[in-house]
């Protein structure tokens, strides 16, 4: 599934594309998303100009300006979905759903084998949208830090792991990238989020950023079928030092690395040095 490093690595690779250009034609393929595509989709978005694409959390927000009305598209990619640059006049793949042609020459396409993604308007706006209102901070803005996951994690009895993943806490921090957060902070994934200190909660804010900041510099972890919005994979997934390598040596002290589940989710820790 792409998570943030993913999606934020697809926004900029499409950004420079998208923004400022107008759409002038609309080709709907396939309408059962998880949410139908909208009816009126060509209706509204022919004719309009695609201003600044920005993200929040695993959506991306694509503001549109037509001398009808503003509004507000809103993406997500679900557990394949991908978007692409493309060519105009380029044959379509199986699987790729939507495309918006650009009058620049480039086409926007959304390719989504499990159509577990969408395309939808955003209701209202980043404060009022249900799918929006309740997410929590960013992990790379200054909302985001140690204090505040010690005063979310009081008398908690959850696991540290899940606790870190729950987008109401902060967003984005997926399975991924959690596992590789609590291996740099040194913390058990299974312990009790409420047991944790504060001073420890600061080492793992820290490490969450860093993780994070360095896989959108990588774009991204390719694990099955991720690619950027110019078709690149990314290379994170080198740099893994726990996810996915159960059963072989920590790099850091050579103990065994062990799979737990917690969440419904496989983690991978050492306990040799995650405590």
């Amino acid at each position: 599934m792409p998570e943030l490093p993913e999606v934020e690595t697809t926004r900029r690779g499409i950004a420079p594309y998208l923004e400022g250009a107008e759409i002038t034609e609309v080709r709907v393929r396939q309408s059962r998303l998880r949410v139908p595509v909208p009816s009126d989709l060509a209706e509204r978005l022919i004719g309009a100009r695609i201003e600044l694409l920005s993200r929040r959390a695993k959506y991306l927000l694509m503001p549109l300006d037509s001398p009808e009305e503003s509004a507000t598209l809103l993406w997500h990619l679900g557990m394949s979905g991908s978007l692409r640059i493309s060519r105009v006049g380029e044959l379509p793949r199986k699987h790729d759903h939507v495309d918006l042609v650009l009058d620049n020459g480039w086409m926007l396409r959304y390719h989504d084998p499990r159509r577990f993604g969408f395309v939808d308007w955003l209701q209202g706006d980043e404060q009022s949208d249900k799918r929006l209102v309740h997410l929590g901070p960013e992990p790379l803005s200054e909302a985001f830090g140690g204090k505040r996951l010690y005063e979310m994690s009081r008398g908690r009895r959850i696991a540290v792991k899940p606790f870190l993943m729950d987008n109401r806490v902060v967003v984005g921090v997926g399975n991924i990238y959690a596992s590789e957060a609590l291996f740099m902070a040194g913390i058990d994934p299974r312990r009790a989020a409420g047991q944790i200190s504060q001073e420890r909660y600061e080492r793992l804010a820290d490490a969450a950023r860093e993780v994070l900041a360095a896989a959108i510099t990588q774009g991204g972890t390719t694990l099955r079928d991720f690619v950027s919005g110019r078709g690149e994979p990314g290379y994170f997934a080198q740099r893994l030092n726990v996810y996915g390598r159960h059963g072989q040596p920590c790099p850091r002290c050579e103990h065994e690395l062990i799979r737990v589940t917690l969440g419904q989710r496989a983690s991978v820790f050492c306990p040799g040095c995650q405590h």
